[in-house]
This record gives C-alpha cells, structure tokens and sequence, in this order.
C-alpha cells in the first residue's frame, strides 16, 4: 500500500477515488510511567515513555487506516494527515486520514 501526503502518487495515474479512510486510537501509559514521566518535567528533557507511546500510536493509526483502504480495493492513500488530541491527562487520541484511491494498472 502506497502511502503519500500529496494529492497524486508519482508515475502514476489514478484510475478511481474511493473515498476517505481513517485509523484512530487512544493511547495511555501505566501510572509508574506516567508518574516518571511527571518527575521528567522537572528537569526538562524529552518525555521517551510519551515518545515511544505516540510512535505506537501512529503505527496502530496507520494500519487501521491501510486496513479501511484495503478493505475498499485500494492500492494507495493519498493526502495523508496525522492529527492528535489530548483525551485526558497521560492519554492521547491519535488520528490518521486519507483518499483511497485505485491505480490504473
């Protein structure tokens, strides 16, 4: 599955849009890591336990939406787009966007 954040898929023509497919998931750490995590304020630095929570997330997001894509016979997705929201405090909802689209062969 091609994905892309552009309206087109390079050398390609597409033959037919399918429609808009979507992955989403919310996500949260154990309350040892989120209390590290909170200690981690303190003296600044990069949150890893967050970090490595949202990388999960997003993979998580992107093959719910390739799974939706597949779903519908598609071989790309493009204008792709990642969004994020707080859910409430140490969780987070990850959200992944796209048109499917079919290629001519």
């Amino acid at each position: 599955m091609k994905l892309v954040n552009i309206d087109y898929i390079p050398n390609e023509e597409i033959e037919e849009a399918l429609g808009l497919v979507k992955g989403t998931v919310v996500q949260s750490k154990n309350i040892g890591k989120d209390f590290l995590a909170g200690m981690k304020t303190i003296v600044g630095g990069e949150i890893t336990g967050y970090t490595d929570m949202l990388v999960t997330a997003r993979q998580i997001a992107t093959k719910r939406m390739v799974d939706d894509a597949n779903n519908l016979g598609a071989d790309a997705v493009i204008n792709v787009r990642y969004g994020s929201s707080s859910v409430m405090n140490g969780a987070a909802e990850i959200i992944v966007y796209g048109t499917a689209v079919r290629l001519k062969k």
